[in-house]
């Protein structure tokens, strides 16, 4: 019943904190594809989930959290590159 976003994807925000393949860092490069350092402790976590704090759930958001850390608010998305169309 919701209408999609300019991708075509719906509900993208509000579910769960996802997970990210890049390490965290506190600074990142800029561009439209940045990324983290090439190694560490924690991997980044994006925005999306609504807890704990409402205003989190942007997709821009980043945290960072321990690859061991499980709990009801961490998820993952599915993706397939442009080229797999």
């Amino acid at each position: 019943m919701k209408k999609s976003n300019q991708w075509g994807l719906h509900d993208m925000h509000g579910n769960v904190w996802e997970w990210c393949s890049d390490w965290y860092g506190e600074k990142i490069s800029g561009g439209t594809d940045s990324i983290g350092p090439d190694g560490g402790l924690a991997r980044v976590l994006r925005g999306g989930g609504w807890r704990p704090i409402p205003g989190y759930c942007r997709s821009v958001f980043r945290i960072l959290n321990y690859p061991s850390n499980r709990n009801g608010i961490l998820g993952a998305r599915v993706i397939r590159s442009q080229s797999a169309q």
